[in-house]
């Protein structure tokens, strides 16, 4: 492994682990875990974040073609410096892992709620009407597979990580940067998957949010320093 995707992949792999413990889909795929098989959330929500992982460092590996590789970085270190203190921010200020994971808990619980309202008012004359309309997708792929699979991926677009990924892919070696962040998202979505709540009420979230806060802004200050001295 060349140095540069070592580069790559080390930062990836810190920024992914940092950023999703105690994210919004790291619950999900926790409180998903405990009403569904896990195999299936596993393989959804991993599914999902590998998907966006690698579409994150595809669009940072294009930045440098679309923009000039000098503007590329400059913004980068500035995605880094600006991750970094909201980041910080966060730490301090942010909610604790009770009300993120109330929140959580209230929006799966909202859509089950939907969805067994209007079961109930169809009856098995609309389930059966149901399994003859259901999309060709569903015939190959678990509903509960693609059910983790979307709400993941969707949590995930635009989610801040997601812009870090691409920040980090048009600043270091883009293959380094998705196996870094694929590792780092197999790590924490299995650790959601196996013991997501309990883990995450032993771990201090204004600790995760302050290590990220600092990393960020260590990325921040050796992409600065690259350009003053490149």
């Amino acid at each position: 492994m060349s140095l540069t995707v070592l580069q790559g992949f080390t930062k990836s792999l810190a920024m992914t682990v940092l950023s999703e413990i105690g994210d919004k889909t790291f619950f999900a795929a926790a409180i998903l875990a405990m009403r569904h098989p896990r195999r299936l959330v596993l393989a959804g929500c991993l599914a999902a974040l590998i998907v966006m992982t690698i579409l994150s460092a595809l669009l940072g590996w294009a930045a440098p073609n679309l923009i000039s590789r000098k503007w590329t970085h400059h913004i980068a270190t500035l995605l880094f410096f600006g991750f970094g203190l909201w980041t910080l921010w966060e730490g301090f200020t942010g909610k604790n892992d009770d009300d993120e994971l109330a929140e959580v808990e209230a929006e799966l619980d909202a859509d089950l709620g939907a969805k067994t309202g209007t079961k109930d008012k169809g009856g098995k004359d609309g389930d059966d009407l149901k399994k003859q309309r259901r999309p060709l997708l569903t015939q190959f792929f678990s509903p509960i597979l693609l059910k983790a699979f979307s709400i993941t991926f969707f949590g995930e677009w635009g989610d801040k990580s997601q812009i870090a990924t691409i920040g980090l892919a048009a600043d270091e070696n883009p293959l380094g940067v998705v196996l870094g962040g694929i590792l780092g998202q197999a790590l924490c979505t299995t650790a959601a998957v196996l013991g997501g709540k309990s883990l995450a009420s032993q771990i201090s979230e204004r600790m995760v949010a302050l290590s990220g806060g600092i990393l960020f802004l260590i990325f921040g200050v050796q992409s600065l320093l690259a350009t003053v001295n490149p």
